[in-house]
């Protein structure tokens, strides 16, 4: 544990140098990540100083079969039978339920934004109050016997009439990988207590494990769809937190060999989304995850924003797909999406990611220009990296 510690404060003042010096970013076209970023984080940090925290425990929907300290939803698409209104939910692809649970969500989702900003604020700043305030969160979920959250997931996407829990469910937790990053650049925080962070590694490190070996686990890590991808990017920065460098590599093949090979197209689209009701939302999306996993995983040895299937298929080409339309959605040549169509698309990280990596000042251009702060519930669950500086260190 002395060892992962001292890791930690190594990689916070390398990336803290990174951040503070002359960047390559700053030589594409002007382009400084910390310019544009800082207002907008501070400008929140500021306010979120004084917000206490709410977990899971603040709150319990009388349907969920869990305990105060077991995380519950309910799943998006499925409504009330017409033909039997006391029968179990039939399912509406693309539409969502207006009556459901969304406590826990909310709380999840409002975790992420809380922490993930306040972790900006300490790496632009080194101020001691974002730093502290963020670890009283963090302990709050995850350390606290009274608050915290039971590392399982087996009662999210909950069914009424049909199922308690489900696998799917574990999408739900994507909304932690930002929190998982900014623990992970906290640990040289002197606010951070060593306890608290024994604490929370652990949970981390508990929860790994359960999405790794149970069966909901197992068949969300296998799911041929987004499903999988967003398996694979809170695993990988879970992994990534706690030291678990076997996982780092089961994802890194996986994307070659799965999200790839046998879930992109040739044109570099996805057809498993295609399908959807909500085809746009649902591309920008998984082109969302699979960038975050890249950013995550990728090795100088390798790199998953450069490698390639033998017909040319990967990250490049999936950008490239997505691209125009992200510019232009009056271009979409995919059906309309049944809900939120004027809601997209926003500040999406693939941009900046690819931008960075390919060294293409046009993808940048198209990120500065677009939505930071999304206030649309459905775009804010699908959009679970909204804080750059957490995943660009070096720019």
């Amino acid at each position: 544990m002395i060892f992962k510690l001292f890791i930690a404060h190594v990689y916070f003042f390398v990336s803290l140098a990174f951040l503070v010096g002359d960047t390559h970013a700053k030589q594409l076209n002007g382009f400084d990540l910390i310019a544009i970023e800082k207002p907008r984080v501070l400008g929140k940090a500021n306010n979120y100083l004084n917000e206490p925290p709410e977990t899971v425990t603040s709150s319990h929907c009388e349907r969920s079969a869990g305990g105060r300290h077991d995380y519950y939803s309910e799943g998006d698409y499925w409504w009330p039978d017409p033909e039997n209104p006391d029968g179990p939910f039939i399912r509406r692809d693309g539409e969502t339920y207006p009556e459901l649970f969304l406590d826990h969500r909310l709380a999840m989702v409002r975790l992420s934004e809380l922490v993930g900003t306040l972790t900006s604020a300490y790496l632009i700043t080194e101020d001691e109050r974002y730093a502290a305030h963020a670890v009283t969160h963090l302990e709050a979920w995850f350390v606290q016997n009274s608050t915290k959250m039971n590392p399982s997931l087996l009662y999210g996407q909950a069914i009424q009439g049909r199922y308690k829990g489900r696998s799917i469910g574990i999408i739900d937790t994507l909304h932690l990988a930002e929190v998982a990053r900014s623990a992970k650049i906290l640990c040289s925080s002197p606010s951070f207590s060593t306890s608290s962070q024994v604490g929370v590694r652990q949970w981390f490190q508990t929860y790994l494990t359960w999405i790794n070996t149970h069966e909901y686990g197992i068949r969300e890590k296998n799911h041929p769809n987004n499903h999988g991808v967003c398996w694979s990017l809170q695993a990988a920065s879970f992994a990534d937190f706690v030291g678990e460098d076997e996982i780092l590599q089961w994802i890194r093949e996986q994307f070659k060999s799965v999200y790839l090979q046998e879930m992109m197209d040739e044109s570099g689209g996805f057809p498993a989304e295609l399908a959807r009701t909500k085809p746009y939302g649902y591309s920008l999306f998984v082109i969302d995850a699979m960038a975050g996993v890249a950013q995550i995983v990728s090795t100088e040895a390798d790199d998953l924003w450069e490698f390639q299937l033998p017909d040319g298929r990967g990250m490049h080409r999936g950008m490239k797909f997505i691209l125009p339309y992200i510019e232009d959605k009056s271009a979409w040549p995919f059906p309309r999406d049944i809900m939120y169509w004027e809601e997209w698309p926003v500040r999406h990280p693939s941009l900046l990611f690819a931008g960075l990596h390919y060294e293409d000042a046009h993808y940048l251009n198209v990120w500065k220009n677009l939505e930071a702060d999304p206030e649309t519930f459905e775009v804010k669950r699908n959009l679970p990296l909204r804080h750059p500086l957490l995943w660009v260190p070096g720019n």
